[in-house]
């Protein structure tokens, strides 16, 4: 018998790796990755619908993003953005200020990750604003450095056993379909849902000695769910008159990911303040915060530097990404493939009772998984993502029982093709109870 390579390496892994670095899913080990395809330490193949967590936006392993990795290694590897400017970092600035949202002048602050571009935004809305709370949503994933947490609000393990949080933080509901009564209308429920977010305003929380509202436009970790047109309107206009900072957090459903450039432009909005990692420099460590330049220039160094961020590998990739996603139109390629996407996840949606809420904005979506009850069901969610390994495709879960589907936006048109066929495999196995549950079924995904 073939020795499983993928099992022998994580044996070997397990003992030193922090059990805090990784959510559970499946035992495999990436070899390498090409595309919209995934290899295994075994050899085998898979088709990936997760594109990393949403970071690998252009595909693994593109040939221009590689070539830029590549001719800036010979060049370059670092000397410190932090004292030093170099070719490739300070184009960077100005491509990011040219392409966010905004008629307005910008400057643009780099980081090493999602989290602390988040944690960036804290810092520069209260520099700006001399105010000190923070306004963040239930369901909320904004990274695991101490402020991204601080402003979470989707796993108890990222608040236990870490407390004090950072202090004047304040939670209010996101407008998600759970939270929404049947048959309410939109406007109904985006009355009812600012009022709840008002609620704090109106009871303990100055609104003079309110910084920022942080808000995912689309939220990704917390269901893939997108608020009504009028609530975030309400809530925006709302800052306006307050002189809060509107912020958003562009990290995972940014670039191309919903079918717009920025999940934000669903809403024609223009945020004060943009967090954007992850895909930016196709999964190297690289984030930005980009925002009105009086609110980046409130803070003075070294008030948010960094000896890594923005170096000039990761400065050349993010360059690079940009020219692929402009090239090859993926932008429009997310908004085509999320129409074939949506219209193959309805149709499973009447075939198969275990389906419920499907939403989908881009090549980007999150597929409900329920009991006869309509309630959630983790426990049938983990046995459809198992099949689907096991098949050969690569997804996970959010909040349990949602099916996290987030393809690289270069998957071909012959890709789709087989992996839908594994989807609905998958879901033919798990209405027939066909499928064996995985060993490690209660452990699998977010806590």
């Amino acid at each position: 018998m073939a020795t499983d390579q993928n099992k022998e390496i994580l044996n070997v892994e397990s003992k030193a790796r922090a059990t805090a670095g990784r959510i559970s899913y499946f035992d495999m080990v990436v070899e390498s990755a090409k595309g919209a395809i995934v290899t295994d330490a075994n050899g085998r193949e898979y088709y990936d619908l997760l594109a990393s967590a949403s970071a690998i936006n252009v595909g693994h392993c593109h040939p221009k993003v590689v070539s830029a990795v590549k001719e800036q290694a010979d060049k370059l590897l670092l000397y410190t953005p932090a004292y030093f400017s170099n070719v490739k970092t300070a184009e960077l600035y100005s491509r990011l200020a040219a392409i966010t949202p905004g008629n307005f002048a910008k400057k643009v602050a780099l980081g090493n990750s999602g989290s602390d571009a988040n944690d960036a935004m804290i810092k520069f809305a209260r520099a700006y604003t001399g105010r000190q709370y923070i306004v963040s949503y239930t369901g909320a994933y904004h990274g695991s450095t101490y402020g991204a947490m601080s402003v979470s609000g989707v796993s108890l393990n990222m608040t236990r056993k870490m407390g004090p949080m950072v202090p004047g933080v304040v939670k209010v509901p996101y407008p998600d379909h759970i939270q929404r009564h049947k048959g309410e209308s939109d406007h109904d429920y985006s009355v009812r849902m600012f009022q709840l977010f008002k609620l704090p305003f109106d009871t303990y929380l100055p609104a003079d000695e309110t910084a920022m509202v942080l808000i995912e436009p689309i939220q990704g970790d917390g269901g893939i769910v997108k608020p009504p047109q009028e609530y975030m309107d309400m809530v925006y206009q709302f800052t306006r008159e307050n002189g809060i900072v509107f912020a958003v957090d562009e990290v995972n459903q940014g670039l191309g990911r919903t079918g717009k450039m920025w999940s934000i432009d669903h809403f024609g909005i223009e945020p004060d303040l943009m967090a954007i990692g992850k895909s930016v420099a196709s999964g190297l460590p690289l984030s930005a915060v980009v925002g009105r330049a009086e609110m980046i220039d409130a803070l003075q160094s070294p008030g948010n530097a960094y000896t890594t961020a923005g170096n000039p590998v990761a400065a050349a990739t993010a360059l690079a990404t940009l020219d692929v996603i402009e090239e090859e139109n993926l932008v429009q390629r997310s908004k085509d493939m999320g129409e074939r996407a949506e219209a193959f996840f309805k149709r499973c949606q009447q075939d198969f009772s275990f389906i419920g809420a499907v939403r989908m904005y881009g090549f980007n979506g999150g597929v409900d998984i329920v009991d006869e009850n309509g309630n959630p069901d983790p426990d049938a969610t983990n046995r459809i993502l198992y099949r689907m390994y096991e098949l050969g495709a690569i997804m996970i879960s959010l909040r349990g029982n949602t099916l996290r589907f987030q393809p690289p936006l270069v998957m071909t048109d012959d890709e789709w093709h087989h992996a839908s066929a594994i989807i609905l495999q998958a879901f033919v196995d798990e209405k027939d109870g066909m499928i064996k549950e995985p060993d490690a079924a209660g452990h699998i995904g977010w806590s």
